[in-house]
């Protein structure tokens, strides 16, 4: 089958050795690549009930099969493991260029196994695989080790070409639950603690290079394909709106909406939006569109701060997610200061979701006695410090580098905190857009919006936040198409563009596989599915798939509402029948 190398790449670090292994097209057939891939390995190899942060849990690199070819939004690479912050499956995406050095490599997935004895960086070219002494890059920054790594590549591997590199900072080294990884300072494979495990493992980077190439079914329809999409694209409002604007334009939308969280997810709007929203940033900031390589969308904002205590500081975003975890959970009100506060966890490491929530925890255990700690909403430069406290473990540190369920136990908060599995929404009220309920709910990494980005039609009128009748049935639609996405590797900002029939000519021409509606679901099912049965093997119950009671039981004070206990299970009553699933969330056995 074309499109795939055909192999994956093992490295044992307590034996310091490598295996090739090859991969029978039967799975392709049934999983693709990328997620699929993935998620066949974890469920294969991963030992079930694995500590995440012990030697014996993978860590899986993979860039998806449509990477190295002409497809827009095609330059992403995904990292997947057992999650240290929810006990369950992880998946974590990033772009920028990291993806397509990973693909010439020559591996459809490149796995870590074992625990390095000290420090260790390794190198994974199409030709050797070398690991090297990580000593001297230990406890630098995620910039700094980044900028380490490559300028050795540009020196010893004169002839290898462009190199992906992606590392950890003092998080990671520091095992913090929600760590990341990066890679082009600014790009993060974001959620679930991927860079813990990495940590843990006590790999500082890994840079991937080559020269292989994919074969591709149809050369000439993916140039053609991705010629004609350009040509349709340029006039195309979301297009233009990302391209203008970035993330951030979501500020003004989801505050207009009524469910943009406010001081810990007490409101649902913000008085000081016109401080944070996507005009603050390109009034107070020389803003210029970033692209990751194959993107013509640019929604990255490379945002230079103008003036005041942080004049001259750059950074990609500050994104949405970001601005809403410090902006409005915390209540910063300027978007300098947040782009700051961005500056701060890229450096060490951390995610910025998890991040501002477990500052905006903290902050009301602060207000409520339980906890001493100099913090309060807006105070910019306590909450950098409790960053760093996290990072390097400090003091109430240690406690939230654990994770919200960790420290709301220790400071009996549990009907306070907000997550779904152990991680933290994002920036889309359950109570205002109800469809998100669900997507946090059933989200196989723990309450997660990219998983079927289901705040897109029922922000846009295709679906009734409030009407539960049929929902279940259009976000099983709409996280079909985008496990696709993740089976290639596409970026989520393409999803208006690549609908069923599009997705089914990109699949054609790289791979051969002729597939329609039908035949694309029956590998998303599939998939989810898998990523299911992992979930239930370590431990997975119907109650995981809850969402917070404060969703239920409080109501937003500027609109009045809610979603009561009775509409979330009636969502996830019908999900789990569309899928297929018994009344407990289970899959049937597979049949292969």
């Amino acid at each position: 089958m074309k499109g795939f190398f055909g192999k994956t790449l093992t490295i044992d670090l307590n034996r310091r050795k490598t295996e090739i292994e090859s991969i029978p097209e039967t799975v392709y057939q049934r999983s693709l690549g990328g997620k699929g891939l993935a998620t066949h390995l974890l469920l294969r190899d991963n030992p079930p009930g694995v500590d995440p942060l012990s030697p014996a849990n993978r860590l899986i690199f993979a860039a998806g099969p449509a990477t190295g070819s002409p497809v827009w939004g095609s330059c992403r690479h995904g990292v997947f493991t057992k999650s240290p912050q929810t006990g369950f499956f992880s998946v974590s995406y990033s772009g920028g260029t990291a993806a397509e050095p990973m693909a010439r490599a020559g591996y459809d997935a490149t796995v870590i196994h074992g625990a390095a004895e000290n420090p260790v960086w390794i190198e994974v070219g199409d030709e050797s695989v070398e690991i090297h002494d990580a000593g001297p890059l230990w406890g630098l920054d995620t910039y700094a080790a980044e900028d380490a790594v490559k300028a050795w590549i540009r020196e010893n591997r004169p002839d290898a070409g462009k190199a992906g590199v992606v590392v950890i900072g003092p998080a990671g080294e520091n095992q913090v639950v929600f760590s990341v990884i990066e890679n082009d300072y600014w790009r993060s494979a974001g959620r679930t603690g991927v860079g813990a495990v990495m940590g843990a493992k006590r790999v500082k980077a890994v840079a991937f290079h080559g020269r292989s190439k994919r074969i591709f079914a149809d050369p000439a329809a993916l140039k053609a394909f991705s010629k004609s999409l350009s040509a349709r694209s340029k006039e195309d409002a979301g297009v233009k709106a990302y391209k203008t604007m970035g993330t951030p334009m979501l500020v003004d939308i989801m505050n207009k909406a009524g469910g943009f969280p406010t001081r810990y997810w007490k409101k649902g709007r913000c008085d000081h939006a016109d401080q944070i929203n996507a005009g603050a940033l390109h009034d107070r900031c020389t803003v210029k569109p970033h692209a990751c390589l194959k993107c013509f969308m640019a929604c990255g904002r490379l945002s230079t701060v103008n003036a005041g205590r942080h004049k001259g500081l750059t950074v990609e975003g500050p994104e949405y997610e970001t601005i809403y975890a410090f902006g409005g959970l915390c209540e910063v009100d300027q978007i300098e200061e947040i782009a700051y506060l961005n500056d701060v966890c890229d450096r060490l490491g951390l995610d910025t979701i998890t991040g501002g929530n477990l500052a905006a925890l903290t902050i009301e255990a602060v207000r409520q006695g339980r906890i001493e700690y100099d913090i309060d909403y807006g105070q910019v430069d306590s909450i950098a410090r409790l960053l760093e406290d996290i990072a390097f473990r400090r003091g109430i540190g240690d406690v939230l580098a654990r994770g919200i369920r960790t420290a709301a136990a220790n400071w009996r908060m549990e009907d306070q905190a907000i997550h779904v599995k152990g991680m933290e929404p994002a920036g889309y009220d359950p109570r205002v857009l109800k469809g998100m309920g669900l997507a946090y709910g059933t989200s196989d990494r723990g309450a997660c919006h990219l998983r079927a980005t289901f705040y897109k039609p029922e922000l846009a009128g295709l679906v009734d936040p409030e009407k539960m009748e049929g929902k279940a049935a259009v976000f099983a639609e709409w996280e079909d198409r985008l496990t696709i996405f993740d089976t290639l590797i596409l970026c989520r900002f393409y999803r208006d563009l690549y609908q069923w029939d599009s997705l089914s000519e990109i699949v054609r021409a790289i791979s051969g596989l002729d597939l329609d509606v039908a035949g694309l679901r029956k590998i998303a099912a599939a998939v989810t599915d898998d990523a299911r049965r992992f979930n239930l093997r370590e431990g997975l119950t119907p109650q995981d798939d809850s969402i917070p009671e404060r969703f239920h039981k409080e109501a937003l004070p500027e609109t009045g509402k809610s979603i009561s206990a009775e509409q979330m299970n009636r969502m996830l009553e019908d999900y789990y029948r569309v899928r297929g699933w018994d009344e407990n969330g289970v899959p049937p056995a597979t049949v292969d």
